[in-house]
């Protein structure tokens, strides 16, 4: 089974291609993160929110990259995020096109 761990916070910037270079090495290192499948990167420019979608192996490598990132998180002074985990429905995702295996 596959988990889902969903992460948004606020955030003053920077987005879109200033984002992209800004923070592209840390792209690069979360590929390295155990049970770590994939992830979409979240960003609202008007509310000043950004944050991600990621997809894990299993509860435990969610909750263990949840943990590891809230601290990170807190040492770039973001301290108010939100994060879920939910496991995923296959069956029904696979109807509806999502990327799982």
């Amino acid at each position: 089974m596959a988990y889902v761990l969903q992460i948004d916070f606020s955030m003053n910037g920077p987005f879109g291609d200033e984002m992209a270079a800004e923070f592209a090495d840390l792209a690069k290192s979360i590929n390295e993160e155990p049970g770590f499948l994939w992830k979409v990167w979240t960003e609202n420019p008007e509310t000043k929110e950004a944050g991600g979608i990621y997809l894990f192996e299993s509860k435990e490598t969610a909750a263990h990259y949840l943990e590891m990132h809230t601290k990170r998180l807190a040492g770039f002074g973001i301290t108010d995020s939100n994060a879920k985990i939910f496991a995923v429905n296959l069956p029904l995702t696979a109807i509806t096109k999502g990327p799982i295996q």
